[in-house]
């Protein structure tokens, strides 16, 4: 990669104006996130070389058996941020509760709160296969100057002022939106830089791809099944490819590029959904809806959602618009 291209630092000073509230905070909190991906990506580069792979002996609040990398990728994040001194919170997938943060010399002035999923798809690790970070940000809610409450957090996806994902596999991307469009950028690891390589992403309006766990698919409801199976079908231009990788964000990272649904509904065994709604869903739903795509949790859009715990749950189907409506006709038969 060459000169040419535009780095993350120059492209967040230049679209800074474009961001209605404008005052340099946001860019020094992106340029943390930036700073702790680069972190995260030197320790999974380094995954089977040292000890940092396979469980930590732990389990999250949801249960989940975390990772050695999990707990790693959580600290980096959360110290990255807490000592740029640029949020009042901090939540995370891995933490029972929020964290509240009052930076030295400012007495809680800080304006954003940030939720984030700091390593996705972990299991992953194990075998060599992409994982990703997802992170959401929001401004807070509760009177500047004191500490940031639950209500901080639990806002609807619209309030979402920025989002993104950063991808760790061939190469190391980090892809993110404030709101007026989607940019994705490379990581040129012999320089340590990441360079604008992808601008303005969009999903194809329909695509080839549904991406499900089908090993789940006893389990699922009818209207679910009956989806599968018209993708399935050898029919126009389908039967469409089936492509699971179990990491959303590689699900998610291919899909908007080559165009394909992502799925992860409610079934007999998960009556809530799996996937997490501040964590995963809103953010990537964020993404999407700039990126010409939607999401939904099979009968209405996502971002309206308005959360009532930090670890909630719901169904997800996110990706090309024709596709994501299909999939919605097909649920609403049985609802």
């Amino acid at each position: 990669m060459t000169r040419q291209y535009k780095t993350l630092g120059e492209f967040i000073i230049e679209n800074q104006d474009s961001f209605k509230y404008s005052s340099g905070e946001l860019s020094r909190l992106l340029n943390g996130i930036r700073l702790a991906a680069k972190v995260v990506n030197h320790e999974v580069n380094k995954a089977g070389l040292v000890d940092i792979i396979g469980e930590a002996g732990d389990t999250n609040i949801q249960g989940e058996n975390q990772q050695k990398l999990d707990v790693l990728a959580n600290e980096k994040f959360i110290q990255t941020l807490k000592k740029r001194e640029i949020v009042c919170g901090i939540a995370s997938e891995e933490e029972d509760d929020f964290i509240s943060i009052n930076s030295f010399d400012n007495n809680h002035q800080n304006k954003y709160v940030v939720l984030i999923d700091p390593l996705d798809g972990s299991s992953n690790i194990d075998v060599n296969v992409s994982v990703g970070t997802i992170f959401s940000i929001y401004r807070r809610i509760t009177p500047v100057g004191t500490p940031v409450s639950l209500e901080d957090f639990l806002q609807p996806g619209i309030n979402q002022i920025a989002a993104g994902y950063i991808v760790y596999g061939t190469s190391t991307m980090l892809v993110y939106t404030t709101g007026d469009g989607v940019n994705g950028f490379t990581l040129n690891p012999a320089l340590g830089t990441f360079y604008l390589s992808h601008p303005n992403m969009k999903f194809p309006e329909t695509g080839k791809i549904y991406s499900v766990n089908e090993g789940n698919y006893v389990h699922f409801p009818q209207g679910v099944k009956d989806y599968i199976k018209y993708c399935q079908k050898e029919e126009d231009d389908r039967p469409y490819t089936s492509r699971y990788i179990g990491s959303l964000v590689s699900d998610f990272h291919r899909n908007m590029i080559k165009g394909g649904i992502y799925m992860y509904p409610k079934s007999s065994v998960a009556s809530e959904g799996k996937l997490r709604l501040l964590y995963e869903c809103n953010p990537m739903a964020f993404i999407a809806e700039q990126a010409n795509g939607i999401a939904s949790d099979g009968k209405g859009r996502i971002m309206e959602i308005n959360p009532t715990e930090l670890h909630q749950r719901v169904p997800f189907f996110c990706g090309s618009r024709k596709m994501v409506e299909k999939a919605e006709e097909f649920i609403r038969k049985y609802n």
